[in-house]
Order: structure tokens, then sequence, then C-alpha cells
């Protein structure tokens, strides 16, 4: 099976808006309690066996430290033997930024079918109580790497969460044969404006995030973090109001009234089912004509925005939105 990459900005739900600060809060409680009981080091084990009856403990409950990562496997899968240890080995490299928790597929039904897992190998990840998709198949490892590499940044940066501290540091690539580490590039400083943006964001001051993020691309207009942001915001105050369930029915009942459309296809985003709003907008372009064709249009390269143009759903989409209007 072929790795189909999920694009970690595609994932964006009302929940992990207030997520968020909550999830900041109880990490930092969490390194807090720790601190008082004296524990200078993380727990040596970096990858688990996790089950039903332990997913909360140590998925769940874990997530609010450290980003998890689940790797959904089976002992009959080929695949699966051959990316086993791929994620083994850099969970250990990387030296606590992230927990592994492997699942056998086979003894564990119920979360294979809560997680809508229709292959396997299939990776996830766990974070403040948000399940994510990661990628699925045994993708090459520079592509885990950069995927992991950015599921630690969004960690850290929406939800406050740095992983697990004091875990000896594992044998980066590229390590000289001495075993001299390599020193870490120092971090850029954040742009205030951005960051003010990111931080009423997480807030849920969705106004806020909105006027924040248009400041920083009057000055930046070509800022692509700005745009992903506000994009976001953009969607997220768009749905926080909606009654979901008279949206739907509405779009069922009124397959022509563009302004329903984009309302359930702004909902159809939110819940994860990305190809569900391309192709309802995509239709509502075929359909009409006009303003209301180009305003759904609009719409749609606004939601290509929020998941990533290198996405292969955006792809997908871009390539039938030119069918129907070409």
């Amino acid at each position: 099976m072929q790795p189909r990459n999920m694009s970690m900005s595609g994932v964006v739900d009302l929940a992990a808006v207030k997520a968020a600060g909550e999830a900041k809060q109880k990490a930092e409680q969490v390194r807090a309690d720790a601190a008082e009981r004296g524990d200078s080091a993380a727990p040596s084990g970096l990858v688990i066996n996790v089950d039903e009856a332990s997913f909360e403990a140590e998925v769940l409950q874990r997530s609010a430290e450290v980003p998890v990562v689940i790797d959904f496997w089976a002992e009959w899968c080929e695949p699966c033997k051959q990316l086993g240890p791929v994620l083994e080995r850099l969970a250990q490299e990387y030296a606590g930024r992230f927990l592994l928790a492997k699942i056998d597929v086979d003894h564990n039904q119920m979360l294979f079918q809560q997680f809508g897992v229709q292959g396997i190998p299939a990776v996830f990840a766990v974070v403040a109580g948000q399940a994510l998709p990661l990628f699925q198949g045994a993708a090459p490892e520079q592509q885990i790497r950069e995927t992991l590499d950015q599921l630690i940044q969004v960690s850290e940066q929406r939800f406050g969460i740095t992983g697990l501290q004091g875990v000896p540091e594992g044998d980066a690539e590229g390590a000289e044969a001495e075993g001299e580490e390599a020193p870490a590039a120092p971090e850029p400083p954040e742009d205030p404006a951005l960051a003010a943006a990111h931080s009423a964001l997480d807030a849920g001051d969705l106004n806020g995030a909105v006027q924040a993020y248009k400041n920083v691309l009057a000055d930046e207009p070509g800022n692509t973090e700005a745009r992903l942001g506000l994009a976001q915001a953009e969607l997220l105050a768009r749905v926080q109001d909606l009654d979901a369930q008279q949206v739907r029915k509405e779009a069922a009942d009124q397959p022509t009234a563009v302004d329903v459309q984009l309302k359930a296809a702004d909902l159809d985003l939110v819940g994860g089912h990305v190809e569900d709003a391309f192709g309802r907008i995509v239709e509502t372009v075929k359909r009409t004509a006009g303003d209301d064709r180009e305003r759904a249009r609009l719409r749609l390269l606004e939601l290509f925005e929020v998941i990533g143009a290198d996405d292969p759903r955006v792809v997908t989409a871009r390539s039938a939105l030119a069918r129907v209007l070409f």
C-alpha cells in the first residue's frame, strides 16, 4: 500500500481551540507535579504496547504531556514489519519528544474502528486528547521525519506540549562516529505580531485572531503561516454558531442553495471530512453561474489554504475544479 500523506494543517475542529488552552494548563500542571515529586527523568519506555484497557491512561492522559504517535499494526502485515522498526528507532532518537504507542489491530478491533482505520500500517497521533491522522503505509524515513517534526512543532506552538524531559538523546542522523553531538541550531525568535495572532486563536478569540492575522499580512502579504492562520480562524468563526444538524438537513433539501452548501462544506471540513467538503463545493460550482459560481469558487480556494497546497486531496480537488470551470 502506498503511503498517503496527511497534512497537519488539515486537522481542524472546534474542540481544538478550547482544548489548546486547557492542554497548556494541564501540561504545565503535569510538569509541576513531576518536579514536586523530584522526577528528574522521564519514563524510559518510549515505545509501549497499548490495548483497549490501557488506552485512556497510556494515550489520552499522556497526550497532555507528550505527543503520542500510534502505530496500528498486525503480525501478518508485511509493510507493518518494515515500518515498525523505523518508528521504534525514531522514538529513541527523538528522546521523548514523542511517545510511540503500538496497537495490534487483531486484538483491539474497537480502537481500530474508532479511529476509522481503513488499512494498515496506519499512523495517527493524539495531542491534548485530539486525534489526527499522520500517514498510511510504509512511508520513506525522510517523509516520516518531516511529519514527526511538524507534529512536534504544532504540539508545542498550539498546545504548549514540549514532550518528556530528561530522556538521553538517541543517535542522531549524521552524528560523528566518536559520538559527538552536533549543537542544536537556535530557534529563530517568533514575530510578535504572529505570536499575538496565534495566542488569540488558541484562546478562542476568533475575531481577534482574524484581525491579528490580517495585520501580519498587511505588512507581509507572502507570509504563509499568517495566511494559513487567517483561513483557519475565519473558518472557525463561520461555523461556531451553526446548528450542524439543521444545516445538513437544509443542504440535503436545497442542493442548489449556495449559502447552505457553503455552510455544510465548512462543517464537513471542521469535522475532518475533507474530500466531502471539497466535493460539495465543486458540485456547487458545477450547478451555478455568475456571482454564485464565483463565490463558491473563492470559498473552495479558502478551504485549500486551510489544508495546504501540497496535500494530495487539494491537488485532486483543484483538478476537479478545473474540469468544471473549463
